[in-house]
């Protein structure tokens, strides 16, 4: 294997996807050398039922993104309806933290916006590359990473940080040896499928006992129509089907036969995808030369349909506290300390309603944590929406 290139920056880092993408542009318009590496190339798909609350939407908003996201023709999304027992309500989407719709783009389009996004802010965006190994110092010290490229070729990057922004199973927290700190319960279970040919007014959620399903409108007339259970109940359905979507639609059939009828006049355009037991767990946040963010660092249970938005939010959490290491400000180990404690503290009061949600309580309680769980995000949009932005001059002239 012969190597392709061997280069050194202030950051590198593994993943470029809403995690990775975002805190590479971040730190770019703070004025930071970064390098973000991914194995995918862009346009590409990944696992993710996409939708973006009204925190995510704050900061697509902030970072001067969220016209490009609409210009992309995802359907700015005005309406939500929750239907349980045979109740409809709906409401109308008021303007709170200067947002007053929501999105739910397709995620090759969303990711493909912020990598773009990086690459326009100065950071060097490097897709087809595979990362295997982290280089360390003569101290220990995390400072890089090394791999190969789509061809084969090996690829060497010194850094002075390397973020892990490389999903739940991360190769750099694996390696970097980062210990789960906070584990629940991992029993939940999320499949989705995309539609054409229905009418989607706006989100839509469907409660009933052990299940939970939705419709949120995404790009080209489409839908994502997702359910989400327990995972035993999943995993029962789907041993006595013959396919992945026989079991979707007999779920879907046996708590929500409303959504199954309108379902009826769509016709399905996609596999059935989805996982089957998902984990909610924090991670150490960072180590010596080293850090990580997104579903790297902070997985929950999608029932929440948080991922994104908290993904947005780490993101700057952590370029501001890179940027202070950086620029000498702060030691790099009470930047990063201070990084961890507020991240911990901002996801603790999600993470908490999300472990209730995924446990399936009765249809009150669930309807009862759903009302917690919109306050709790209103908070954080408002707290969000009252920081100053990093790189904000040069948002400015861009």
């Amino acid at each position: 294997m012969h190597t392709a290139n061997r280069s050194r920056h202030d950051v590198v880092v593994v993943g470029a996807r809403v995690a990775g993408s975002a805190t590479a542009m971040l730190l770019a318009r703070l004025g930071h050398d970064v390098v973000v590496v991914d194995q995918a190339s862009f346009p590409s798909d990944t696992v993710s039922t996409h939708s973006i609350a009204r925190s995510g939407m704050v900061q697509l908003r902030r970072w001067g993104l969220l016209n490009e996201v609409l210009d992309s023709g995802a359907p700015p999304i005005r309406q939500v309806t929750f239907n349980a027992g045979g109740t409809s309500i709906s409401r109308t989407i008021k303007e709170k933290a200067g947002v007053d719709f929501l999105v739910a783009p397709r995620r090759y389009v969303l990711d493909t916006i912020l990598a773009t996004a990086a690459e326009h802010a100065g950071a060097e965006v490097r897709p087809g590359v595979t990362v295997t190994g982290l280089q360390r110092d003569g101290h220990g010290q995390v400072a890089g990473v090394q791999g190969h490229d789509h061809t084969g070729a090996r690829v060497e990057i010194g850094a002075r940080h390397v973020i892990g922004a490389d999903g739940l199973r991360s190769r750099v927290a694996e390696l970097a040896g980062a210990r789960v700190d906070q584990a629940g319960p991992a029993g939940g279970a999320a499949q989705y499928a995309y539609y054409t040919g229905g009418r989607w007014v706006g989100f839509e959620f469907f409660v009933a006992e052990r299940s939970f399903a939705g419709v949120f409108p995404t790009h080209d007339g489409q839908a994502c129509i997702w359910v989400c259970n327990p995972a035993a109940d999943a995993r029962a359905v789907r041993r006595r089907a013959g396919s992945r979507g026989e079991a979707f639609d007999t779920l879907l059939q046996r708590s929500h036969p409303e959504l199954v009828e309108r379902l009826r006049h769509a016709r399905r355009t996609s596999p059935v995808q989805g996982m089957l037991r998902q984990p909610n767990q924090v991670r150490q946040a960072f180590g010596p030369g080293w850090a990580l963010v997104g579903d790297a660092g902070y997985y929950r249970d999608a029932i929440t349909a948080y991922g994104i938005s908290d993904a947005f939010r780490d993101a700057e959490l952590l370029a501001v506290a890179l940027d202070r290491a950086l620029d000498g400000g702060a030691e790099e180990a009470t930047a990063l300390a201070a990084y961890q404690q507020q991240r911990d503290q901002a996801l603790r009061e999600i993470f908490e309603i999300t472990c209730h949600l995924a446990a399936y309580p009765p249809v009150p309680t669930f309807i009862e944590l759903q009302k917690q769980l919109s306050v709790a995000i209103d908070r954080e949009a408002a707290a969000l929406a009252a920081r100053p932005v990093p790189g904000e001059r040069l948002l400015a002239t861009a």
